[in-house]
């Protein structure tokens, strides 16, 4: 009784669609199956309160005549030629209701089916619903490239790309799709919501982003990035203690002509041109310098191992007190009038005068008695020639051909030719 007067009330409060044709339609199915459909409603509506319906509540009430009837209830809607499926499983025990939302996924008209199917797959009966003009409440596919950094971009500069992507129609009826992404030079995650290109070459980059879910709904973004080498890194030297005494401080700094430019992670390495120690650091002590002229050279090498070099001669002078082993690695100097220097007395040059006579002397009275070293080296092969001076042909007959060159001819066909230069005969 408590069943029947909660069907007149909602028999009398809502609007139930209970249709004569419709319902002999697929009573003979449910009927069949021992179930009989009590109420059915189906309400258009709108989830987003723009005026639009986008979304479709079918409520249908069941009774079944055995104790316990499992059925698959399934609204399908159909647009455009493909069909969405929402569907629910209830256990008709006496008076069961069911209810299923619709959520359109395109603009236009959807042709909705309520249909029930056993256990086993097998369809018991389907209704037809109204046909409704719909726009999606959804978010429909969505995708964008935000680009994060400077406007001229040099490899290494900071730039990164954000991805941001949005589909709810197709998670909502099980139809994913695919996310591709060109354009890179290196290899890009579907599920990278970030990309690092900073560490990108240089070169001009058209990045394309593009989405398809199951439904047929497409999404599209581009991006267009240019990376320019970045330039050799440029400073200046700068020198304290050039030209002072080795007892006084001396110091060589890195100074970047780029007041933008970072040096901190770059790498500098010294080089002293009298000395095998190669140091790095943005400074150089050249305390430790002995006295005399050093070539100094300070190579800096950026993140993208661009390099640059500058060099300076640096002069320290000798302190006025020196030990014995500093004076003695001191370079030759002159002072001028006091210059110490050593006379060459006549017994050395006597002496040598005398060594080198004994030497010439030697050298132009010694005789070799060696027959090779008199015999004349091989002038080539002897003149072919007779008494008279003309070629000798050694009983080969001889043809002289139209340029004035006189040849001779082999018993097997070969040929020689006439040198008047050595006056013999070449092979021809």
């Amino acid at each position: 009784m408590r069943k029947l007067a909660f069907f007149l009330t909602l028999l009398f409060v809502t609007p139930l669609v209970l249709v004569g044709n419709a319902h002999a339609e697929s009573g003979a199915g449910l009927e069949e199956a021992g179930i009989t459909m009590v109420a059915l409603r189906n309400d258009s509506l709108d989830l987003n309160q723009d005026g639009d319906v986008d979304a479709v509540r079918v409520v249908v009430i069941l009774n079944s005549s055995i104790p316990s009837t499992i059925v698959d209830v399934r609204l399908i809607a159909t647009h455009n030629d493909r069909s969405v499926t929402e569907s629910t499983t209830i256990e008709i025990n006496g008076q069961t209701n069911a209810s299923l939302t619709y959520d359109a996924w395109s603009r236009g008209s959807h042709d909705l089916v309520l249909a029930f199917y056993d256990m086993n797959g097998a369809e018991i009966s389907t209704i037809s619903l109204p046909t409704y003009e719909m726009v999606p409440a959804l978010q429909t596919p969505m995708l964008t490239l935000q680009f994060s950094g400077q406007n001229n971009l040099q490899t290494g500069s900071n730039c990164e790309i954000n991805r941001m992507f949005a589909d709810e129609t197709g998670p909502r009826y099980g139809a994913l799709g695919t996310l591709t992404f060109t354009g890179a030079p290196f290899i890009v995650l579907d599920n990278a919501t970030s990309i690092d290109c900073s560490t990108w070459p240089a070169g001009e980059y058209s990045l394309r982003e593009t989405y398809r879910n199951e439904l047929g709904q497409t999404a599209e973004t581009s991006l267009n990035l240019t990376i320019e080498n970045r330039p050799a890194p440029t400073f200046d030297l700068v020198v304290t203690g050039d030209g002072l005494t080795t007892d006084r401080s001396c110091l060589i700094a890195v100074q970047p002509t780029n007041s933008n430019e970072d040096f901190t992670p770059y790498s500098k390495e010294w080089d002293v041109s009298t000395t095998s120690l190669i140091s790095d650091g943005p400074v150089y002590d050249c305390s430790s310098l002995p006295a005399g002229v050093h070539l100094v050279v300070l190579k800096v090498t950026n993140m993208e191992n661009i390099a640059s070099t500058q060099a300076v001669n640096i002069v320290r002078l000798p302190a006025a007190e020196l030990t014995p082993d500093e004076q003695e690695a001191l370079p030759s100097q002159s002072f001028g009038d006091e210059t110490v220097t050593e006379d060459v007395g006549w017994y050395t040059i006597a002496v040598l005068g005398l060594v080198v006579a004994i030497v010439v002397f030697v050298l132009l009275v010694r005789v070799r008695e060696d027959d090779e070293l008199l015999t004349l080296p091989e002038l080539g092969p002897a003149p072919q020639i007779l008494n008279d001076g003309s070629p000798d042909p050694e009983g080969l007959p001889t043809v002289l051909d139209d340029d004035g060159q006189l040849w001779r001819k082999h018993p097997d066909g070969s040929l020689d030719w006439w040198d008047p230069t050595y006056n013999i005969w070449q092979r021809w």
